[in-house]
């Protein structure tokens, strides 16, 4: 029986790692990064929180505005008894609602949902206009060079015992190049092995045996290596542009494709390309591409050429050359043994056997990847809480796929513990353990290490949503309803974050509108204070990172600005909010005009993609999946959200209650085939056709049917 284990991402210095314990079972985390491109400034919270509790009547009594709307009377119900109520909603994106808000108008309801959703807009497009204009070319140049590097390999080392590394090395980086360019022509004597990689890929034929790393070495079953071509599926921001398309598949190969230490002759081969890495300026433009994906997403999970030129130059000498080394002896059998001795990945995305086959899973997964895929907190999470991490069930079922709210758990959060436990997922042997280890060390970890990298940013934003509200907050926000509300946003928000990452992280395994005169439409924003702080810290960074590197243009620095002072004036009101401090004219005028300026973002954020009206919003809606974990026998983790769902919220606004309006994510967990992973296009039909799977069954306190 195949078992893959979670993949897990983190750039800079290779091989820093802090530790807590060794072995399958340890947690660990990258050191701080010193990349040299923006640090996070952290952003000051001051407030006292003081609203008065408030109950609202049955029947809606006390709330001034309560014929602005009319609500299914289950919905009422909830509404009364929370505070607030969510609705489903057919929005395809949060400016819809805002707008339709202001033109009726009602009081709207700012959330943290819309803010985030800005953010993920924004780091989407800038990640994709980075590698269209950026680094994709570059990777066509380096694969190219790369190519001409391991020929010349290869004509040198015929007939010798590394002539067989120096030949799957060709194969390498020509099926990359034809993943780049199907017109660039293959060498005759990697023909066959490129031709079945190419068509094992373009099928997305699952997992199967590499003709290609296999090629020369008398290898079967558990011992071969095994690809999961369902993997070159492109999917996220990258299935409806060719370039991105090539461009995500090439880079899947280099970051998957892994160089077994325990393959003599796969080490052989990773030391060429270390070599060849060496020539010219080939490191340059390798490093051109890592080190901005390094600021987007992490460093990599896998030993890479950095390391293993490190140890070249120890045990051999600076400079050492191709013939000295292929000429064996008892340096290269030092190399071996040293090589060895490095850190393993802290996550698995290699298909490997159950522990009764392949007891030994680190010397399984230990080796060299050219460009690996990246650690990651949350993967990292997933590896430790699935089979073979932790044991069977009561029942003797073993936990095969984690679940979304391990996440949120593993940072903390009680509720989303009580939920997984409810549904069975804490019984396995070993996951209370194992999730008593992640929670201390994540509660342990510093600023700078949240704050090494925007998806580790990201997820230390997300952090702020997990913390119960005590006194002195609105009394909506004061329940259990509340806080599964925020899990909810919680996994979209992390939804759409995996979604943009998909390539790079590791798997485990404008209007302002205008309405009626004489109608007191003040509204309210959602008061999350450190959330706000926290993502406009995000935001600067991002902005100052990509400017650093020559990777912002102009027109995106400037909506970037206009993003962090959007979060910071949140941040403002939310203080007021809470300290009982009447808003300003123009704070409430902002609250007015939110839904013009998330269409803004919104335009500002897809024109690289040929979007310049609103009218584009069907072919371009909020909602998106992401697969985030493969279970071997054939099933995939989906992730997804869908439409905007309205939240109505009574609030208190000058000493009276009123509901304000506004939206929230809605999010889908659920299993599916792995030989069919879900792009974008596909889920937006299955929306359309009302084909989603159901939502989770603990949102069913704050969702109205």
């Amino acid at each position: 029986m195949l078992l893959l284990f979670v993949a897990v991402a983190g750039c800079g210095g290779e091989n820093e790692k802090v530790e807590q314990g060794q072995g399958e079972g340890a947690v660990f985390s990258p050191v701080p990064l010193d990349l040299d491109f923006a640090a996070y400034t952290e952003v000051p919270v001051d407030f006292t929180p003081v609203v008065k509790p408030y109950e609202v009547e049955p029947g809606l009594a006390n709330v001034t505005n309560k014929d602005m709307f009319i609500l299914s009377p289950e919905a009422e119900r909830m509404l009364v008894e929370n505070g607030f109520v969510v609705v489903p909603g057919q929005n395809r994106e949060f400016f819809m609602l805002y707008e339709i808000n202001s033109y009726e108008p009602v009081p709207s309801f700012i959330t943290t949902d819309s803010m985030l959703h800005n953010y993920h807009l924004f780091f989407s497009h800038l990640l994709r206009v980075t590698e269209k204009e950026k680094l994709a070319p570059e990777l066509k140049e380096l694969t190219a060079a790369m190519l001409s590097a391991s020929e010349r390999q290869y004509a040198a080392l015929k007939g010798t015992a590394w002539e067989n590394a120096a030949k799957r090395n060709v194969g390498f980086f020509a099926v990359a190049g034809r993943l780049l360019d199907p017109k660039m022509p293959v060498p005759e004597q990697v023909k066959s092995e490129v031709k079945k990689e190419l068509a094992l890929i373009e099928k997305h034929a699952g997992i199967q045996e590499s003709p290609l790393m296999n090629m020369g070495q008398d290898l079967a079953g558990p011992e071969a290596f095994k690809e999961d071509y369902s993997q070159y599926t492109a999917r996220g921001h990258y299935d409806t542009d060719e370039l991105l398309q090539s461009y995500f598949k090439a880079m899947m190969w280099y970051g998957r494709m892994t160089f077994r230490l325990k393959s003599e002759d796969e080490t052989k081969s990773a030391v060429l390309i270390t070599l060849a890495l060496a020539e010219g300026d080939n490191g340059q433009k390798w490093d051109r591409i890592y080190q901005p994906t390094c600021f987007f997403v992490g460093k990599s999970d896998d030993l890479s050429f950095l390391q293993y030129q490190e140890l070249l130059e120890e045990i051999y000498h600076e400079g050492a050359e191709l013939k000295e080394i292929a000429s064996g002896g008892e340096k290269w059998g030092a190399f071996i043994k040293a090589a060895a001795e490095l850190e393993p990945p802290f996550s698995n995305s290699i298909p490997i056997f159950e522990e009764e086959i392949q007891p030994d899973r680190q010397r399984e997964i230990l080796g060299f990847r050219f460009m690996g895929q990246r650690f990651t907190l949350d993967a990292s999470i997933f590896q430790r809480l699935i089979y073979r991490e932790v044991k069977e069930n009561s029942r003797g079922e073993r936990r095969m796929l984690p679940k979304g709210l391990d996440i949120p758990a593993a940072m903390g959060s009680e509720e989303a513990y009580a939920i997984l436990e409810a549904e069975g997922e804490t019984d396995y042997e070993g996951y209370p353990e194992n999730m008593n280890k992640l929670r201390q060390y994540i509660a342990g970890l510093d600023k700078e290490y949240w704050t090494q990298n925007l998806y580790w940013g990201w997820l230390y934003t997300l952090e702020s949503l997990l913390g119960e509200k005590g006194e002195g907050y609105p009394s909506f926000m004061r329940s259990k309803a509340w806080t599964r509300k925020n899990l909810n946003t919680y996994l979209s928000s992390w939804t759409e974050l995996k979604h943009d990452t998909i390539l790079y992280a590791k798997q485990v395994y404008a209007e302002m509108g205008g309405g009626a005169e004489g109608v007191d439409d003040r509204g309210f924003v959602e008061p999350n204070p450190h959330l706000y702080a926290r993502l406009a810290a995000l935001v600067k960074m991002t902005r100052e990172g990509l400017a650093s590197r020559d990777l912002l243009e102009q027109r995106d620095r400037e909506s970037l600005e206009r993003l962090e002072q959007l979060a910071l004036s949140l941040k403002t009101i939310s203080e007021k909010e809470l300290s009982a401090i009447p808003l300003t004219d123009e704070e409430y005028d902002l609250i007015r005009s939110y839904g013009g300026q998330l269409e803004h973002f919104w335009l500002e954020a897809l024109r690289d993609t040929g979007v310049d009206h609103r009218s584009a919003i069907g072919d371009n809606p909020a909602a998106l999946v992401a697969d985030v974990a493969t279970n071997p026998g054939g099933i995939v983790l989906e992730e997804a959200t869908g439409h905007i769902f309205d939240i109505y919220a009574v609030v208190p606004v000058d000493g009276s209650l009123r509901i304000a309006r506004g939206g929230v994510y809605s999010h889908y967990e659920f299993l599916w085939p792995m030989e069919d992973r879900l792009t974008d296009r596909k889920w937006h039909e299955m929306l359309d056709l009302e084909e989603a799977p159901p939502l989770a069954k603990w949102t069913e306190i704050f969702i109205a049917p």
